[in-house]
């Protein structure tokens, strides 16, 4: 029997938006992320509904923008409604080939200006007898915040996730200090896909000039084969980052 792998792409979509705001792009996102045929893909910054942008944007789709994007590549999709305002709400979603045996949303929120939420699901991969733990975060823009949050995030791991059953962890942790890595891989042994491969994070922020390295693919029980950043044409013309995309064997 040939070796089992999992690709995975981890994405913060800018609510549909370009870089500046200037152009409604989600019909070519959902174009750019078809190409890739990822298994799993992470999202973050998805809107799940807009009255305004509703009325006033033609393209806007009738369904919620994570339905739209997963289209009928991914026919099981979670989503975590973390912002909630007046015209809609956004928040996290994962976007899945393998159906989800649960997933639940855990508020993460350490400030009423910063709605965030943890997603995490478990799907049973098919033909096997493994079930694969999910999660999509998007940490704070303050230090303070996100350590509080990678708290959350240890403690959940270390009370729902047995060390026998894969994991992955996805998601914009806003973490430009790079602190996250060591923590995660102390408290967790967890591991981080494109540091594995290449020994450095992948520069995914602002995606026209990648400087900053704010998007992770983190792994345990599984063993990296491919880790990159989807950069170049159409990516830079798209959400303000680029996408990571990895592919592990378990």
């Amino acid at each position: 029997m040939g070796q089992r792998t999992l690709k995975v792409l981890s994405y913060n979509i800018h609510k549909g938006f370009n870089l500046g705001n200037t152009r409604f792009v989600l019909s070519e996102i959902r174009e750019a992320l078809k190409d890739i045929h990822a298994d799993m893909v992470f999202l973050q910054e998805v809107v799940g509904d807009h009255k305004v942008h509703r009325r006033r944007i033609d393209a806007w789709p009738n369904a919620a923008q994570f339905e739209f994007l997963a289209d009928r590549l991914w026919p099981h999709h979670a989503y975590g409604k973390n912002a909630i305002y007046e015209a809609g709400h956004h928040g996290n979603a994962i976007l899945s080939k393998f159906p989800f045996d649960t997933f639940d949303n855990q508020d993460i929120s350490t400030n009423p200006l910063e709605r965030r939420g943890l997603l995490h699901g478990v799907v049973h991969i098919p033909h096997t007898t493994q079930r694969l733990h999910a999660i999509c975060l998007h940490l704070d823009l303050t230090k303070r915040g996100r350590t509080r949050q990678v708290e959350d995030l240890c403690r959940r791991i270390e009370q729902e996730v047995p060390h026998n059953e894969p994991l992955v962890i996805c998601g914009d942790f806003n973490d430009w200090s790079l602190r996250v890595t060591n923590i995660l891989k102390r408290e967790l042994d967890v591991h981080e896909a494109h540091y594995n491969i290449h020994d450095k994070h992948a520069r995914t922020f602002p995606a026209v000039m990648p400087m900053l390295k704010l998007d992770r693919i983190y792994f345990r029980g599984m063993v990296p084969l491919r880790a990159e950043t989807l950069t170049g044409t159409p990516w830079r013309n798209l959400s303000d980052h680029a996408a990571v995309f990895a592919e592990l064997a378990y």
